[in-house]
């Protein structure tokens, strides 16, 4: 059985548009925790998170063969999810979110996974303080390692004004976390 970890996405997707859709689960699973951390930033819902990825996968491979191969398909398939976050944004707008993240200790040093816990929710509560102008840009520079051009492409905002944003995005968090 032959191994695709080392084809690039567009090679993979060139793959499922031309004979092998069952390929396509490779592609999820390379992007399934991705997406999952880049919507939980801005859905606090886990549920409602899992639903928009999901929902992201199937227009994903819906709309596989309008992909132009010669582009990044990571920067397509986030923008599909980002238009999905925004809908479902929207559409439950007035909705109160609760964190319905339960973590139960292990065998671990409880000090150590407490104090891990607090910056990890800390961090958390400085990108959610901050408006999702700021923070989407930010979360996919910091988090998802993305380059000012493939934010660009994802958030269709010029470089430059990436550039700003990730900018004063790092600002508003060092301000938001300092009064915290």
């Amino acid at each position: 059985m032959q191994s695709y970890d080392h084809y690039s996405d567009e090679k993979l997707v060139v793959l499922v548009q031309a004979e092998n859709q069952e390929l396509y689960s490779i592609i999820v699973e390379r992007y399934q925790a991705k997406l999952m951390r880049y919507i939980g930033v801005m859905i606090h819902d886990h549920a409602k998170t899992a639903d928009i990825v999901q929902e992201t996968f199937i227009k994903a491979f819906i709309n596989l063969k309008s992909f132009d191969t010669g582009k990044k398909f990571s920067s397509w398939i986030y923008r599909i999810a980002h238009n999905e976050a925004l809908n479902v944004i929207k559409k439950y707008h007035r909705e109160i979110v609760l964190d319905d993240t339960v973590d139960f200790p292990s065998d671990e040093d409880i000090t150590d996974n407490f104090e891990q816990k607090e910056t990890v929710e800390m961090v958390r509560m400085c990108i959610r303080a901050i408006p999702p102008l700021y923070s989407e840009p930010l979360v996919l520079y910091v988090l998802e390692r993305k380059s000012y051009s493939e934010i660009s492409d994802i958030l269709r905002v010029s470089m430059g004004t990436v550039a700003t944003r990730i900018s004063r995005g790092k600002v508003l968090m060092k301000k938001i976390c300092q009064k915290k």
